[in-house]
């Protein structure tokens, strides 16, 4: 038996494992990274009888040599995602863990690609040191927090103690976690935006009529985002509205549009709006945003958004009559599952990004080597979706001559 890392093609790359054995986002990424054996061959996910994980990097049995050093100088890249069937807090336990074999073999870097990254919702406590924001703080929203721990401190804290040297993600709202990550990785914290992305498919595809495009920012929160979508867009005149809510309770929130905007209700008549959000869970602030707009005239209304967390109740609301389409990333892969988009397959896609993060890993690596070679994403649609177009063409549906 040889040892798995001499098959890797050379040293500087780096060895790409997950925290499970299926998950066709780590598939991608191995497979853009140019490594040749499968991501589940490197690395055993074993857990012991009394259910404790105790992952091991695979190594020949019969060599006495190295003992505790085998991967002495090389990088590992764990790469983590959502899980339906998992919990996030065993995922991130798994990342600790891996994380520490590899330091505790030799591994001089390790790296953690965790596109929605964990405990981002909990950026701040209930104490005024619990967190930086840009906001000031009020009693109540101390309060909000109340009793809970500062969950992205201690994640961060808990990855770089386990040996996690850098980390990377995409598209995370929070200014909190942002400078959180940045001081306590000493600036290895890669926070990669996907404006390119969104800009270059909506002037690429058919999906709206860009001589009646406006980009729609559904709060203020996600303002700069769009206007970085913007910034892509070979035509500068394309207008932007931003809306504002004001929550209600839990669940109501009341839509207007926000008085720095260039644009009112009555600009959208006849136009064909983007709006555009980092995630969604429940959908009841993108429903909102989009039926105000359709109620003042808009033609057509996409919604496209970095992060679907695909619940039982985002799938019921999203499939409200207001959006036209959706157009996500797979930053949570589970998304892909047809069962998973339910009854939004129809109006679904999904954009499957890993070459693009790839890409950008493979120049933070080597800043010398070229590029990989576009598209740096790929279309995924249902075939109910009314804009899906048979690849193999008239033939294949039976309609040869016609």
């Amino acid at each position: 038996m040889i040892f798995y890392y001499t098959v890797v093609m050379n040293e500087s790359q780096p060895i790409i494992v997950g925290n499970l054995a299926d998950n066709p986002f780590v598939a991608d990424i191995a497979q853009h990274m140019n490594q040749s054996m499968h991501y589940s061959d490197l690395v055993s996910l074993k857990s012991f009888l009394n259910n404790e994980f105790c992952p091991r990097f695979i190594v020949d049995e019969e060599s006495w040599q190295d003992v505790g050093n085998k991967l002495e100088g090389r990088t590992v890249l764990i790469v983590s995602t959502t899980q339906s069937m998992h919990p996030r807090d065993e995922l991130a336990m798994r990342n600790f863990l891996i994380a520490r074999a590899a330091k505790d073999n030799g591994a001089h870097r390790v790296i953690l690609l965790e596109p929605d990254l964990f405990y981002s919702a909990q950026d701040r406590g209930p104490r005024k040191e619990h967190g930086f924001v840009d906001f000031q703080r009020s009693e109540k929203d101390y309060k909000k927090f109340d009793g809970q721990p500062f969950s992205s401190r201690l994640y961060a804290d808990l990855l770089k103690e386990s040996g996690v040297d850098e980390v990377i993600t995409v598209h995370n709202h929070s200014n909190s976690v942002k400078r959180l990550f940045m001081e306590r990785f000493s600036g290895h914290f890669h926070n990669m935006q996907p404006s390119d992305v969104y800009a270059n498919y909506i002037q690429e595809s058919d999906i709206v009529n860009r001589e009646k495009l406006i980009l729609c920012a559904p709060d203020k929160g996600a303002f700069p985002f769009v206007k970085e979508v913007h910034s892509h867009f070979q035509d500068s005149s394309v207008p932007m509205i931003v809306l504002e809510k004001e929550r209600l309770g839990e669940r109501k929130i009341r839509m207007d549009v926000n008085p720095e905007s260039d644009l009112t209700f009555k600009d959208v008549k006849g136009k064909q709006v983007v709006v555009i959000d980092d995630m969604v869970r429940t959908g009841s602030t993108i429903i909102e945003a989009c039926s105000r707009l359709k109620e003042a005239g808009a033609e057509r209304v996409v919604f496209m958004v970095t992060h679907f967390y695909s619940s039982q109740e985002g799938r019921i609301k999203l499939n409200h009559k207001a959006i036209d389409e959706i157009v996500t990333t797979s930053t949570i892969p589970q998304i892909l599952n047809r069962d998973m988009q339910g009854r939004l397959r129809h109006k679904m896609v999904v954009l499957r990004i890993a070459r693009w993060i790839s890409n950008y890993i493979h120049q933070q690596m080597e800043p010398e080597s070229e590029s990989l070679t576009r598209p740096y994403y790929t279309e995924d649609m249902s075939s109910k979706n009314p804009r899906w177009k048979d690849p193999l063409g008239p033939l294949f549906n039976g309609k040869a001559g016609e």
